[in-house]
C-alpha cells in the first residue's frame, strides 16, 4: 500500500486507491442467494452517474441529501455521487422515531432521500408529508409505485462525463462532508458537521499509527450500520488500503455470511461480542463427560491469558492443546481466516478480551465519538493492554482534565453542531479541546482507559460517586447475567436491574433440580434469586465498600432497540429505563 497518497477529500479514494488496484470485489451484497461483486471500474461508474443524475435533479454544493437503508453497495455509490458535487450526505438510523426523522428532515433542510425498502419509504414518505423542501424519495428496492434510484443514474445517460470535473475541483478538504445527527440518550438529536479533512485525518491516523494493518487482499465484512461514523470510517480505511467490502445480508445471517467469506477483520460492538460468547458458552453447557471438561478447561484457561506477557512454558503447552481442540473451532466459526477484530462504541468486557485473544482472535479496542469522526484512540495488535482502549492516535492530542474528563484536539474534530452555535461552544471550548463527557486515565502512560461517563456517574447519600459502567461490567462478568444496568442515585448504596443469560440459567436450574417454565416464572424462584445474590456477593469482593451492588432485581425481558431501552448503537438509554423500571428500582430501597 502506498503510503503518501495526497488524499484530501473522501472520494480521492476511488481513484488513487481502489482505481489503481483494480479489483473485483471492491463491494459485494447477497442478491437472489448469489455474492454480487463490484469491480472498481463499474464503482467509479456507477458513482460518476449518481453525480450526474443529482447535476440534472438540479443538486447544488452544499445540499442535503438523507441516505435510510441497510447495508449495502448503493449505499455506497450514492454517498459518493453525493460527496463528488460538494453536497451533502445526511445518513439516518432506520430504526429512529417517526419524530425524530422529521426533526432531522427539517433541521437539515433535506432537498432528496434515499431509502432502501418499503417500510423505510412509508415512514420518509409520513415524515416528509408536510415539507415542501424534500424534492424525491428514490428506493434501493424495486417498489411498485416508487421512484428507483436507477432513475437518478438514467438521468446521466447522454451527459459527458468532464461536466464533473469543476464540481470536484471545487470540493475542499474544509468543505462539509456529511451531517450525522446523534442518537443521543435524551433531548432532540444533533447533527454533528463533519468535512472532509476530519473523516481523511482519521483514516491516515489510524494507517500512521498502525492501528489497522492490512492488506490489499485482504476481505472484510460490514454490519454495524453505515449511518454510524464508525463502520463508515471502517469503509474508507478498507478503501484507503484496498480490502474489499462484503456487506451481511442482516444481523440475523452474520454467522453463514462469516462462514461464506471468511474475512480477515471485521468492526463490532461488545453487546455482539457478548452474544457470541455466550452462544459459545451455551453450546458449551450442552456437551457431556470429557468433551465438556474440556471445553470449560479452555475456557478457564483463557480468561486467565495476557495476550502481551509471557504465560511460561507449562501454560503456553497447555493453551496450545487449547487452541487445537477447542479454540480452532472458535476460530473457523468466524471463517478461519480473522487478523483482527475492531472493536468500539461501548466499553468491552477485560474477561472478553482475554478469551478470544486466548482463542486467537485478536480484539483491538478502540474509543471514539461522532464528535472525533470518530477514532480518538485504538489498539495495536503489538502493544496491546486488557482493559485499555488502545494508544492515542498521533494526529490526535489527549489531555485529562482535573475533574478526569478526556479532552480532545486534533484535525478530526468536528466543525460543531449543525444550527447550534451554543451547543458546540459547551463542547469545544475557547483553545479548541473538545470536551467528551469521558472519565479516562493513561495507564503507564501510553494506554488510554475509559472509567465511565462524565454524567452517567451518581453520587449516593453518603456522598460517594459511584461509576455505573464499570460495576456493569464487573456484574456481567457472571455466566448467569447478560444485561446490567446499576442505580442509586441519592441513595444509601448501589443496586442493579439484572437480566438473566436465560440459556445459561435453563442449565444451572437443571442441574440443580429446579423446575423451569417460563423466564417470568423463574426470576421469581427463591434458590434462583439466592443463586444471583451470592454471584453479585462474589463479584463485589474487590470492589469499595460505597460501590457494592447491594440489592438486585431481576427482568424477564432484554433491554432492546425496539423496547426504547437501548441506542441504535446498544448503549443503555439509562433515563427511559429508570422510568420503565421505577417501581422494580423503588422497591430496592424500601
Amino acid at each position: 500500500m502506498k503510503r503518501n497518497l495526497a488524499i484530501t477529500r473522501v472520494f480521492d479514494l476511488l481513484y488513487k486507491c481502489v482505481l489503481p488496484l483494480n479489483k473485483e470485489d471492491v463491494f459485494a451484497n447477497k442478491q437472489n442467494g448469489q455474492w454480487r461483486k463490484y469491480g472498481a471500474k463499474e464503482v467509479i461508474d456507477i458513482v460518476n452517474q449518481v453525480s450526474l443524475g443529482l447535476l440534472q435533479l438540479g443538486v447544488k454544493k452544499d445540499d442535503k441529501i438523507a441516505i435510510i437503508s441497510n447495508n449495502r453497495p448503493e449505499w455506497n455509490f450514492v454517498e459518493l455521487g453525493i460527496q463528488q458535487l460538494g453536497a451533502v450526505s445526511v445518513p439516518m438510523y432506520p430504526t429512529i422515531t417517526m419524530e425524530d426523522y422529521q426533526y432531522i428532515f427539517a433541521d437539515a433542510g433535506v432537498k432528496f432521500v434515499f431509502v432502501s425498502d418499503q417500510s423505510l419509504l412509508s415512514k420518509a414518505k409520513d415524515a416528509t408529508a408536510s415539507l415542501a423542501e424534500v424534492e424525491g424519495i428514490y428506493t434501493f428496492d424495486n417498489i411498485k409505485g416508487a421512484k428507483h434510484w436507477s432513475e437518478v443514474t438514467d438521468l446521466a445517460k447522454g451527459q459527458d462525463i468532464a461536466q464533473l470535473q469543476p464540481y470536484m475541483d471545487a470540493v475542499q478538504s474544509d468543505d462539509l462532508l456529511t451531517l450525522i445527527y446523534t442518537s443521543g440518550t435524551t433531548g432532540k438529536p444533533k447533527g454533528v458537521m463533519l468535512t472532509h479533512r476530519n473523516i481523511i485525518a482519521n483514516v491516515e491516523g489510524l494507517i500512521e499509527g498502525k492501528h489497522l494493518e492490512l492488506e490489499e487482499t485482504d476481505r472484510a465484512l460490514s454490519f454495524l450500520p453505515l449511518c454510524h461514523i464508525y463502520e463508515r470510517t471502517d469503509v474508507y480505511v478498507y478503501m484507503r488500503y484496498g480490502v474489499s467490502t462484503y456487506y451481511a445480508e442482516s444481523m440475523e445471517t452474520i454467522a453463514d455470511n462469516l462462514k461464506e467469506i471468511k474475512p480477515h477483520v471485521f468492526a463490532t460492538v461488545p453487546r455482539l461480542l457478548e452474544k457470541v460468547y455466550d452462544k459459545i458458552v451455551a453450546k458449551g453447557y450442552e456437551l457431556t463427560g470429557v468433551k465438556k471438561s474440556l471445553f470449560f478447561w479452555a475456557l478457564n484457561l483463557g480468561l486467565k491469558y495476557d495476550p502481551m506477557a509471557d504465560m511460561g512454558w507449562w501454560y503456553n503447552t497447555q493453551l496450545a492443546i487449547a487452541r487445537k481442540l477447542i479454540f480452532s473451532k472458535w476460530q473457523e466459526a468466524l471463517g478461519g481466516n480473522i487478523k483482527l477484530v475492531a472493536s468500539g462504541s461501548a466499553a468491552l468486557q477485560p474477561r472478553l478480551a482475554r478469551i478470544f485473544w486466548a482463542a486467537g482472535i485478536p480484539i483491538l479496542e478502540g474509543y471514539g465519538l461522532t464528535e472525533t469522526s470518530p477514532v480518538i484512540s485504538s489498539s495495536i495488535i503489538t502493544n496491546f493492554r486488557v482493559g485499555c482502549v488502545g494508544s492515542v492516535l498521533p494526529n490526535v492530542s489527549v489531555k485529562i482534565a482535573e475533574d478526569g474528563e478526556i479532552l480532545v484536539k486534533g484535525p478530526s474534530i468536528m466543525k460543531g453542531y449543525y444550527n447550534k452555535p451554543e451547543a458546540t461552544q459547551e463542547v469545544i471550548d475557547s483553545e479548541g479541546w473538545f470536551h467528551t463527557g469521558d472519565i479516562g486515565e493513561f495507564v503507564e502512560g501510553q494506554f488510554l482507559k475509559i472509567t465511565d461517563r462524565k454524567k452517567e456517574i451518581f453520587k449516593t447519600s453518603g456522598g460517594k460517586y459511584v461509576a455505573p459502567q464499570l460495576l456493569e461490567n464487573k456484574l456481567k462478568e457472571s455466566i448467569l447475567i447478560e444485561q446490567a444496568i446499576v442505580v442509586g442515585e441519592g441513595q444509601k448504596f448501589p443496586s442493579a436491574l439484572l437480566v438473566p443469560e436465560f440459556n445459561a440459567l435453563k442449565e444451572w436450574c437443571t442441574k440443580h433440580e429446579i423446575e423451569y417454565s417460563s423466564n417470568e416464572q423463574i426470576i421469581k424462584n427463591p434458590k434462583v434469586l439466592e443463586k444471583f445474590d451470592a454471584d453479585v456477593k462474589h463479584l463485589m469482593n474487590n470492589v469499595a465498600k460505597y460501590e457494592q451492588v447491594k440489592k438486585v432485581v431481576l427482568i424477564p425481558k432484554l433491554f432492546s432497540i425496539e423496547g426504547g431501552e437501548l441506542t441504535p448503537t446498544l448503549k443503555l438509554k439509562r433515563k427511559v429505563i429508570h422510568s420503565k423500571y421505577s417501581q422494580q428500582i423503588e422497591s430496592m430501597y424500601l
